[in-house]
């Protein structure tokens, strides 16, 4: 680092939550076989001018996840914020801060490549290795995503690709992110839809057949899902509704899904972090390809933070 930003640094005494925040996750995530999995289908440069340090890359890309940069904002905080820059290894007394054309590039290869998926799988290899997953059952949930409804854009339109729904007496326009965690709330699977498909549509995207168990709220109580835990020899956890007119055996019914939710509520606990720790509450982008790319690297990240003091004293 510059002579300047050792100064600049040495004259703080209290560490800052982000600084804290950081300093965890720079700890906690596995640079090194990220970076391997990236690499052969990161550019190598030929006679002209390198290209950035994919670490360095991939790391600004982490932090547009966990702070919700714009590409433009991403740049323009890489200028402002020592602590950034020394985060992903800048000085600007000798390197190039990546303008919003690279980070742009760089997350287009990402969803290109279908990188993404790989950094989510490549996650639950390492928790999975430190044995850090419960292998028991899962719980199965989903939450809405706010898209812009505008029509102040280029096509006159809205995203096609999103969709309305209720939900009690409001209505929504956006997507869906389903996930099925483990029961200590990991994410193990995402599945992204239009708002309107209903819960228990993805159900067979987010189950392998092999659970013990599978807990879910009562959006997902309907013959199908039954019948399939069934088949499967799963035992159903699944929260029931009241029937019209139903009036005998309401306090038992009361009690089930009562216990339900007592464990069910550990698989909310993901998407808190997305949209209260990390900011993640409107999607950023035109498409479900294109934000399913990114929430499932939200959800990865969000492992990540959910486990970090049990990966830390590991």
């Amino acid at each position: 680092m510059t002579f300047a930003e050792e100064q600049d640094l040495s004259r703080r005494r209290k560490q800052t939550r982000r600084e804290r925040f950081l300093a965890e996750m720079d700890a906690v995530v596995p640079w090194a076989r990220l970076v391997a999995l990236i690499e052969p289908h990161y550019p190598r440069g030929g006679s002209g001018r390198k290209p950035m340090p994919l670490e360095r890359m991939l790391r600004i890309h982490f932090l547009q996840q966990w702070y919700a940069y714009s590409d433009p904002g991403m740049e323009e905080a890489l200028y402002e914020i020592p602590l950034l820059r020394r985060f992903v290894g800048i000085d600007l007394g000798r390197d190039f801060v990546p303008d919003e054309t690279t980070l742009l590039k760089f997350r287009r290869l990402l969803e290109r490549r279908d990188l993404a998926r790989a950094i989510f799988e490549e996650v639950q290899v390492v928790l999975r290795e430190k044995g850090l997953l419960l292998q028991e059952g899962r719980m199965v949930d989903a939450t809405l995503i706010h898209a812009p409804s505008s029509t102040k854009n280029r096509e006159r339109k809205r995203d096609p690709e999103m969709s309305s729904t209720k939900k009690g007496n409001q209505w929504y326009f956006g997507m869906k992110a389903h996930v099925a965690t483990d029961l200590q709330g990991i994410v193990e699977a995402v599945e992204v839809t239009a708002a309107k498909v209903p819960d228990h549509k993805a159900l067979d995207a987010l189950l392998t057949g092999e659970e013990q168990v599978v807990l879910a709220d009562r959006g997902y109580d309907y013959p199908s899902v039954h019948e399939r835990l069934a088949a499967q020899g799963t035992r159903d956890a699944v929260a029931l509704r009241r029937t019209p007119g139903q009036r005998k055996g309401l306090a038992a019914l009361k009690r089930y899904n009562r216990s339900v939710a007592r464990i069910r509520a550990l698989g909310e606990h993901a998407f808190r972090v997305l949209k209260c720790q990390f900011g993640y509450r409107k999607a950023r982008y035109r498409g479900l390809s294109k934000n399913g790319a990114q929430l499932t690297t939200l959800f990865a990240l969000a492992n990540l933070y959910l486990l970090r003091r049990r990966l830390l004293a590991a």
